[in-house]
């Protein structure tokens, strides 16, 4: 890995936090570095409040889309909810339908076949909607370009409210109302909210225009916390706020649903973590392996001896799926060494019969191997589709629009994204996404980069500080969990690989004769002998707390090691 080590803050700013917070000046450090430069700013940091969320009439349409669900309610007229089926899609569903189930609206819900309608609004759903005699569609996480079937719906008598967060195109659809941050012309103070956000902004709206509060809308967080996590938005801002109040919730009173997921992680109290790497996997494996549909049902099932069972249920297509991304991941890597591609600039592969659901995960999986922006593809009907993966830095989306001559659709983010193309297409898109990304990849940014806050010395290492940086969660994107580099590190004779297939490395090591502490290094099972040899090593890491056998200590979650 590239070290990048962050600038040291202005040191009188760091001194005055620090005085004024009670805390050592290296935590004030790490508050700066976060933007946080007053006790009025860190009170806010540390605990935020409800009423840092914005003013949801801020955002373009609101108002208009308001007007139309309470109308709709009103006239008591069917309304279907629409979104993707993934996290932040199927969160976003359960959380609009079940509040307007609150308002005594009539409401179905619908997730789209990943294989047989794809990713957004089908025409095959709106063709649903009009046999069920549905006037209004609410789409959330999707719909942002779906220009034509808005069109097509409203030829049927269906009326679009869109809340979505990807990026808009040059038109948008021609919907009642487009709630989306990204918008130009919306002067929403925060544009990095998820989909799951942006449902929750309309709800907000509704709820307040009616005399409520915010804490009523606290039993929904649940599932904000969990799209947040899962679609890797900053946890900056509103993000975070949202987060805070999501993992509160989440630990008091969760939903059968995410409580039976989360039942499969043994840690306590649940925190970001356990939403990506636990409760997200097997709420996406649904979709990928079966239908979101069944995500939906889940986690909006009230009862939880049937949500125990439906978990267990989506826990064998979650076991289906590792197995899949596993040998397609092989396959790829094979086709990459085959082809002699493992220093091209990017990585572009395709395979007929890989499954559709996993090729995301797929082209994460790359990546770490080949440090690259990659893209997977597979045959979907009559046409390739593709997921989209990109390396820090780099704008992937804007690189897809260089390549639109061969492209029939696509769509995302900075760092993701999903698109088609003709099969013959394919050789030609392949050159052009490659050539694009060799003219504009920086070289640096070919090398993956590992920010380091701040170095540490082993006897700073404390309770006290450990409990301070817990109090810097949630943690996510912008606001990652403190990484620490300390130089001269002593490895001790007790530094073994461990693990079933010994991958891992359990390190024991020493700093300038301060006491002994531990760590685990997942993926550096190899490093041993090395590292027994040379005896001494740089470390970064950061900070976590290991639990065994009824006792709790800080040990260090070590991230790279150079000799």
């Amino acid at each position: 890995m590239r070290w990048n080590k962050a600038a040291k803050p202005d040191q009188a700013t760091s001194q005055s936090l620090a005085r004024a917070l009670g805390v050592p000046e290296s935590i004030a450090d790490l508050l700066v570095q976060r933007g946080i430069a007053t006790f009025d700013e860190a009170k806010t940091f540390f605990r935020p409040s409800l009423d840092q969320l914005h003013d949801p009439f801020l955002m373009a349409d609101m108002t208009t889309a308001v007007a139309r669900v309470n109308a709709a309610i009103a006239a008591q007229e069917f309304i279907m909810v629409f979104g993707d089926y993934d996290v932040d899609g199927t969160t976003s569903v359960a959380l609009m339908a079940e509040y307007l189930l609150t308002q005594k609206a009539q409401v179905t819900t619908y997730i789209p076949d990943r294989y047989g309608e794809g990713y957004g609004i089908s025409l095959q759903g709106i063709d649903y909607a009009a046999a069920q005699n549905i006037t209004l569609i609410i789409a959330l996480d999707c719909g942002i370009k779906a220009i034509e079937q808005v069109a097509y719906a409203a030829e049927r008598g269906i009326d679009f409210i869109i809340c979505d967060h990807h990026r808009p195109g040059p038109i948008l659809p021609g919907a009642v109302a487009v709630l989306d941050p990204k918008r130009e012309d919306c002067n929403y103070p925060y544009k990095e909210l998820c989909g799951c956000g942006v449902g929750f902004k309309l709800i907000q709206a509704l709820h307040t225009q009616q005399g409520g509060v915010l804490e009523d809308l606290l039993p929904y967080m649940d599932l904000l916390v969990t799209a947040i996590g899962a679609d890797i938005v900053p946890m900056t801002g509103e993000n975070r706020c949202m987060a805070y109040w999501g993992l509160k919730q989440l630990n008091k009173a969760p939903r059968p649903g995410l409580k039976s997921l989360l039942a499969f992680s043994k840690q306590t109290p649940w925190r970001v973590r356990e939403v990506v790497f636990v409760a997200a996997p097997r709420i996406n494996a649904a979709g990928r392996m079966k239908h979101g549909a069944y995500a939906v049902e889940l986690l909006l099932q009230r009862d939880q001896k049937l949500a125990a069972e439906m978990a267990q249920g989506i826990e064998v297509f979650n076991r289906d799926r590792r197995s899949l991304d596993q040998s397609i991941t092989q396959e790829a890597l094979a086709q990459i060494e085959t082809l002699g591609e493992q220093n091209s600039a990017a990585t572009v592969v395709y395979q007929e019969d890989w499954h559709k659901g996993v090729i995301g995960i797929v082209a994460s999986r790359l990546i770490e191997n080949h440090y690259r922006p990659t893209v997977v593809f597979t045959k979907s009907g009559a046409v390739l589709a593709a997921s989209v993966r990109s390396v820090k830095g780099f704008d992937v989306y804007e690189a897809l629009e260089q390549c639109q001559e061969y492209i029939i659709q696509f769509g995302g983010h900075k760092y993701a994204a999903g698109l088609t193309i003709k099969p013959e297409d394919y050789p030609a898109f392949k050159t052009c996404f490659e050539s694009v990304v060799e003219q504009t990849l920086p070289p640096e940014l070919q090398t993956p980069e590992l920010m380091i806050d701040a170095p540490l010395n082993f006897d700073e290492i404390t309770p006290k500080l450990y409990r301070i940086i817990e109090q810097f969660a949630p943690f996510g994107p912008e606001n990652r969990r403190p990484v620490f580099a300390t130089n001269d590190v002593s490895v001790m004779p007790q530094t073994k690989a461990v693990g079933a297939d010994k991958s891992h490395l359990r390190m024991v090591v020493t700093h300038n004769q301060s006491p002994s502490i531990s760590g685990i290094a997942f993926g550096f099972g190899a490093q041993v002998p090395e590292l027994k040899e040379a005896q001494k090593c740089a470390l970064a890491y950061s900070l976590d707390q290991n639990h065994w056998q009824g006792q709790s200590s800080i040990q260090l979650m070590i991230k790279d090691i150079t000799l």
